[in-house]
């Protein structure tokens, strides 16, 4: 028989703030930054716990809860403290209050926003597919859309969190690139090939010669619509076998940013008219810069696999790459060639996708809860029934 598992926040005569059942990882340190100096938890400190009770009475958990009642905003306080997304499920399953006060506060969102700050963007969410019209949605109340939201934002927030889902390129296209040596056999579209030759030909994109080694190129590609978690960008450095030494131009070091267009169709539209013009920085909201990465001059697939998972929205990355290390001996200049270019990622299509509201890159979160069953396979049944 499976052990019963309270999760509760307890106020004990000595003014203690309890936290048990949740995740160690919820900081004390934390929870304490959020109370107000004249608090009495501050002032008599907290005792964070783990504890996981078995046969607890279901009634001493209603009473203990009921004594929060007349503190919701301290309660609030602690529980945006939650680090783990699974918690919140459960601090909405301890009782009706908790449950009333998790969806109204929107913590579920919260959660959401403080891990990935590029949702804030978000003013609506949509069922994919809906067929209710304006008028029934217009009579819904505020709780209703308020508890539709909290569920779609727990299984996000799990789903950004907990799944194991296996990477994949998400690369869609190249669309432009600073400079090119011999166009088209020298093109960028070439670094979407895996292999170095197609058609028995070589295929990689080349930059023109620069006499000063550290003049920068930029690549800009379109990757896949929907949502992705970009785990890791791999680039390969082309070494060049009809040339004597067979010299490798790579980089000396590489940078990447990720954005999002504020208005597809204005961004798709220039690419098309004027294809060797870099469409303007304030076209897209730029979400994500990465540190500098060193490169080596070495003919292989290099990882770079970045700090955190980052969030794209059908975006563009933008790859620059920083410094030129090999001089070809025909014309004495410095050129960077670059072979194979790879972007992985999670995603979340088809739980999750986003439509962008143009012209101000505000955007539409659209769900599918048919489909949520495929974002959340790596996560534990602990955690899913909870969310139920």
């Amino acid at each position: 028989m499976k052990k019963r598992v309270a999760y509760r926040l307890r106020v004990s005569l000595g003014q203690k703030v309890v936290l048990e059942g949740f995740s160690p990882s919820t900081s004390q340190s934390r929870l304490r930054e959020h109370l107000p100096l004249s608090s009495p938890y501050k002032r008599s400190g907290f005792l964070l716990t783990s504890s996981r009770h078995s046969g607890m009475d279901h009634q001493k958990i209603e009473s203990c809860t009921d004594v929060l009642q007349c503190h919701k905003d301290l309660t609030s306080k602690i529980l945006e403290c939650l680090d783990d997304p699974a918690d919140l499920v459960r601090a909405s399953a301890v009782a009706y209050s908790w449950h009333q006060l998790v969806i109204e506060n929107e913590l579920a969102k919260k959660a959401c926003l403080n891990m990935y700050p590029q949702l804030s963007n978000i003013v609506s969410i949509d069922k994919m597919n809906d067929a209710t019209t304006s008028s029934e949605f217009n009579n819904t109340s505020e709780l209703e859309i308020l508890k539709r939201d909290h569920k779609v934002y727990v299984i996000l927030l799990l789903a950004l969190n907990k799944s194991n889902l296996s990477p994949m390129d998400c690369i869609e296209t190249a669309v432009w690139v600073s400079s090119t040596d011999n166009y088209p056999r020298e093109s960028v579209v070439n670094t979407l090939e895996p292999s170095d030759r197609l058609n028995r030909r070589f295929s990689y994109w080349s930059s023109e010669g620069q006499s000063d080694p550290y003049i920068p190129e930029t690549l800009m590609y379109k990757l896949s619509d929907g949502i992705w978690l970009v785990t890791e960008i791999d680039i390969q450095p082309f070494e060049a076998f009809f040339q004597s030494g067979k010299p490798t131009y790579s980089a000396k070091s590489v940078r990447f940013r990720i954005n999002y267009p504020k208005s597809p169709q204005d961004v798709a539209m220039q690419l098309r008219r004027r294809p060797h013009l870099k469409p303007a920085d304030d076209m897209f909201e730029w979400t994500y810069t990465s540190p500098e990465f060193p490169m080596t001059q070495e003919n292989r697939l290099q990882p770079f696999k970045l700090p955190e998972p980052v969030l794209c929205m059908g975006g563009y990355l933008q790859i620059e790459l920083l410094g030129r290390v090999q001089r070809q001996e025909m014309d004495g200049l410095f050129y960077i060639c670059v072979d194979h270019v790879r972007v992985l990622g999670r995603p979340l299509y088809p739980a999750f996708d986003v439509v962008i509201i143009a012209p101000r890159g505000k955007l539409l979160l659209k769900y599918n809860p048919m489909a949520f069953s495929s974002v959340l396979k790596s996560v534990s049944i602990d955690e899913i029934t909870h969310m139920r």
